[in-house]
Order: C-alpha cells, then structure tokens, then sequence
C-alpha cells in the first residue's frame, strides 16, 4: 500500500494495528490522530467513462455486456460539466449552435484551440446568445452563421467586436432557396455569382463581386417583380424563392458583416477568417460522431455528453477528482430550485398578508370597555 500521509498536519502516517472490520488503522505521530485511509476509485471510474463516450467502443462488447461498467458509471450521468469564465480576450471567436432535439439546442463558442463556452436553450434567441457571450471576454472578431438573434445579442454584449459571416452558410442559403440546378437564367446567374463569393481573396475582388451582383439586380427587376394571383384571388411574388436569395444578399452586404475578413486592420494584427469551419469541422462533427457512436442516447443523456466533451475541451480543465467534487449535480440542481421555490412561494405569501389585513381589521377602536359574554 502506498505512504499514508495525514489529513491534518500532511505529516507521514504508521500502522496502528486494524479496526473491527479488518482495515488498516493508520497514526500520526505529530498531531495523534488516528485515521483508516480509504480508497476513492471515483477518478479511475470517471476516466473509463469519458474514455468510452468519447471513443467508439460499445457495451454490448464489454465483459457482461456492459452490466458492470453502467452500474460504476451511472453516477456521472448525474453530473453538469460547467463551462469557464473567460477574463482573456482572443483575436477571433466562433460561434454556432447543435441541435440535439426538437427543442433542445446547445450554443458553443469556441477559439482556435479550445472550447470557451457552451449554453442549453430551446432555440436560438437573444436572450440564450447573451447568456452565453457574457461569461466571455470580448474579442477583436467574431465569426458565426447568422443564427436567430445573435445580430442583437452581439450589439448588446460584444458592442466593438466586427462580425463576419461565415461566407459558405451565405452560400449555402442562397442554394437552398434557388437549388443547384435553377429553372430560370436569372436563378442560374445568381447560383454562379453566390458560388463565386468563396473564391474573393481581397477587397477589390469583393467590389468587383459587389457591382456584379447589383448589375445582375438591374437586369431582373422586371422578371423579378412578377406576380401571380392564387385561387383565392391573392397576389404573391412568381419568383418568391429568387427574391428570398437576392434579399438575403442585399442584407449582408447593408449590414457590411460579409466581408469583414478583407479588414486590413484586423489582417495587420492576424489572419481574419472567412469562415465558420473551426467550429463546424473541428467542433459540431466531432460531437455528431460522438453521438452517433452512441446512438439511442435520451435527449438528457445526449446534452450531457454535449457538455462532459465541451468541458474537457475547455483551456483548463479540472482534474478528474475535483470535477467529482466541485461540479453541480441533478440533485444539487433540484435542491436549489427547491430553496428558490420555497422563497418565492413565502415572499408571494408575506405580499398578499400584508396587502389583504389592516390594523384596525384585527383591533378594537372604540374606547368604551366591553366585557366578555
């Protein structure tokens, strides 16, 4: 057995003979205390368990099908892998969000390195992006795919920090709506012009891809502006996909978000991305692939796994047996909810009792003394 050492004074510890159950007794001799040293396995339990969520591995293929490894490890699937504070600021960020479930999507934000932080919401919004981006040091540059209410949430928490969007989702969207084989000449020139963004390398490219893209408006106005009268005698645009691409265009270019990487002042101090790949490549597919070695996973379990590997990607993670002390649990979770319900519930109670009874409700004012029948 390895040197025992004591908990009180650290001081190095002898055998002191064995307790009624037959375990080592170890003493002191500096401070006279008298302690049985017991073995933590936990840290060797939590290190099995990442080593299969995180490889490949199945429990059909583990001795006893897995019996023995779920009942050593279940407890982990209690624990919230908590992201960081960030206090240092990073040239660029990503960010972007993975859904897991019909409404269960989890907000990364990433470096070139590692993960900074990660957030658990139903959708995308303001509210969850901000939540996430205010535990984060403002960066110079932030790189992301448009997600729903990120644009409000950057000007909120991230006022001087540039935005670029990740040209090929421009890209892709544009596809989306008009498909990689258009109908029409004006869908066919557009597809080429928006393909063409992933190629610009400076900025008199980008004007040039700019005036490109307003001649290409000029000449399909009229086309453009068709409209067709539905059975129920309403009109509505004919090219109504085409229009969606050329507007979701003409945005990004107002808003100046599409090319934010040709900033020469940003380029002086680093090389500004174009796009979203760190974290779509190095990131979101790694934990697709996680999950889809594990698949059949409850949405519970899969935002778990999202977490434990966003965690143990972070700068500086703990090790694994203060991860086991430090982080919250399912039922420190509840026990707080509970402490905050039940102080809600007394602050509604002490409101109405003190809104509802008067003074003189509860006090006699006459003067004259009554007795008691």
């Amino acid at each position: 057995m390895n040197q025992v050492n004591c908990p009180v004074c650290g001081k190095k510890c002898v055998k002191s003979g064995k307790t009624k159950a037959g375990s080592q007794r170890w003493f002191c001799k500096e401070c006279k205390t008298s302690l049985t040293h017991k073995i933590d396995s936990s840290s060797k339990e939590l290190q099995i368990f990442l080593d299969w969520l995180f490889g490949k591995e199945s429990q059909s293929t583990m001795p006893g099908e897995g019996r023995t490894f779920r009942r050593k490890t279940s407890k982990f699937w209690d624990i919230w892998p908590m992201p960081p504070k960030i206090e240092e600021a990073r040239d660029v960020l990503f960010l972007d969000g993975i859904y897991l479930g019909r409404k269960a999507c989890v907000l990364i934000c990433c470096d070139e390195k590692h993960v900074l932080g990660w957030y658990l919401c139903r959708y995308e919004h303001a509210g969850a992006w901000i939540a996430l981006m205010k535990r984060i040091a403002e960066p110079k540059m932030v790189v992301s795919d448009g997600g729903t209410g990120f644009a409000k949430a950057l000007k909120k928490v991230w006022p001087k920090a540039k935005h670029q969007r990740c040209i090929f989702h421009v890209f892709c969207q544009v596809k989306r709506y008009i498909t990689s084989r258009p109908n029409t000449m004006a869908g066919i020139e557009l597809y080429s012009i928006s393909k063409d963004l992933l190629t610009i390398k400076n900025k008199q490219e980008a004007k040039l891809w700019t005036n490109r893209f307003i001649k290409w408006i000029k000449k399909y106005q009229e086309f453009l502006s068709e409209m067709t009268i539905d059975e129920r005698g309403n009109k509505r645009p004919t090219h109504e996909r085409l229009l969606k691409a050329e507007r979701s265009l003409l945005k990004l270019i107002k808003e100046n978000t599409i090319f934010t990487y040709l900033d020469e002042e940003l380029n002086a101090e680093f090389s500004a991305p174009a796009t979203n790949n760190r974290i779509e490549g190095g990131i979101n597919s790694r934990l697709r692939e996680m999950l889809r070695n594990h698949r059949g996973l409850s949405i519970e379990r899969r935002i778990k796994a999202v977490y434990w590997w966003c965690y143990m990607h972070s700068p500086e993670p703990l090790s694994l047996s203060e991860i086991v002390k430090i982080m919250p649990t399912d039922k420190s979770i509840a026990a707080i909810y509970q402490r905050m319900n039940d102080k809600s519930r007394l602050e509604k109670s002490l409101s109405v009792w003190g809104d509802a009874i008067v003074w003189s409700d509860l006090h006699k004012m006459d003067k004259t003394f009554v007795d008691w029948d």
